[in-house]
């Protein structure tokens, strides 16, 4: 027999990409909702600051944090098309006097509060590009350079005329090597051994700093109680137990975690996740029972061993992220993802092979980008006449530190 539709209280940790999302899909779901932010604005890492931590390699847990890991240059390595919402797209404005919907205006209050509140449900969108993860490399503590991590990295000018090491090669690697190397004395770059998972480099100058491009941890300061009591974990970045990524099992649908998954497309990610959990937490969508939840986990896990991924790559999607967004689809009873979506997607990583200094202004797709426009003229009409559906009004509240 179907539960009867509920409709609850719910704070959402986290006023970026993911949580005003959420809140938006919680809302739409008929949710009452509190975003909870730390900052003074929202946006969450897609808010540029220069300020950086008072500890550049971040291992300092009672250092000043800065929330954002953004260097002044920074710019997507997916087209911005792909990075739009279902009913909010990310393509540039025609000049055919019609208005784009991005620049719609909306009410934002942001009110800080130390008050306790009681609430149905949590949905964790705090990100994962804060905490940063260090290389470990025997000896390293002991050299008296300069250590950085990518976190702080802002602007190439206090690197001029050093010799700089960087652990790690992944998307910031790529681009803070470039911008360094036009100020430097040398810029060298140490590779993960795939044998031995340690990083060497070759002989060089006297390397003056090291710049950890090692990614990061998922951290949740505000769960201790959760993980103190074994309810989920993180282990070697994985977080234990999360069914599809989203729910521990043990208190679905109570607790959930947005945006979590890696190599993966966030914005739309992020999007359909916060449209399933709306969706079970109002009752109309059904999960499986926890025992179902545990073993479907256990599986999950089972086949990273067999195909050799390392725990670490829990979280990674690559190659299963469409799949894995059908499935979400399939839950939520709406759309999957558009066709030319993953076409572009495709198109993308051929090009950045094919150019990989400039495949940010060069491409070959005009076409997919014309597909996109077409699909989301007729979205801006829509959303025209129903602007509450694509603009949420959104009341989120301060933390204290």
């Amino acid at each position: 027999m179907k539960e009867t539709i509920m409709f609850r209280h719910v704070a959402v940790i986290g006023s970026g990409a993911a949580g005003l999302v959420a809140a938006r899909e919680l809302r739409r779901e008929g949710h009452s909702v509190v975003v909870y932010e730390k900052g003074d604005q929202i946006g969450g890492a897609w808010v540029y600051t220069p300020q950086i931590e008072s500890d550049i390699l971040g291992v300092d847990p009672n250092r000043v944090t800065v929330h954002s890991s953004m260097y002044k240059s920074l710019r997507i390595n997916f087209p911005r098309e792909m990075m739009g919402f279902q009913d909010y797209p990310f393509v540039s404005r025609r000049n055919d006097g019609s208005r784009d919907t991005r620049s719609q205006e909306t009410e934002t209050a942001l009110l800080f509060t130390e008050e306790e509140e009681i609430f149905d449900a949590v949905v964790v969108c705090n990100g994962h590009y804060t905490e940063p993860l260090v290389a470990e490399i025997p000896g390293i503590s002991s050299w008296p350079g300069k250590q950085i991590h990518s976190h702080n990295y802002r602007v190439p000018k206090p690197f001029q005329d050093q010799v700089v090491i960087l652990i790690g090669n992944k998307a910031s690697g790529f681009d803070i090597k470039g911008e360094i190397a036009t100020v430097a004395e040398e810029v060298h770059v140490a590779d993960r051994s795939v044998a031995d998972e340690t990083y060497k480099w070759e002989k060089l100058s006297l390397p003056t700093v090291i710049i950890h491009c090692t990614g990061y941890k998922y951290y949740f300061p505000f769960l201790a109680d959760v993980i103190k009591d074994g309810i989920v974990s993180v282990d070697d970045n994985r977080i234990h137990p999360l069914y599809k990524h989203v729910f521990p099992p043990a208190v679905s649908p109570g607790l959930s975690f947005v945006g979590i998954p890696q190599k993966a497309v966030p914005f739309p990610l992020s999007e359909y996740q916060s449209r399933w959990i709306a969706g079970v937490l109002s009752n109309r969508i059904e999960l499986p029972s926890e025992e179902e939840m545990m073993e479907d986990i256990k599986a999950f896990y089972s086949e990273l061993e067999s195909s050799g991924k390392p725990k670490r790559h829990t979280h990674y999607m690559s190659d299963s992220f469409y799949e894995y967004m059908d499935f979400l689809a399939a839950q939520c009873g709406c759309p999957g993802m558009e066709k030319w979506r993953k076409e572009m997607e495709y198109a993308t990583m051929k090009n950045v092979i094919a150019r990989p200094g400039r495949y940010r202004d060069e491409w070959d797709d005009d076409h997919l980008i014309e597909e996109a426009h077409k699909i989301s003229s007729n979205i801006f009409h829509y959303a025209n006449d129903h602007l509450q559906l694509g603009i949420a009004i959104l009341y989120a509240r301060r933390v204290s530190h």
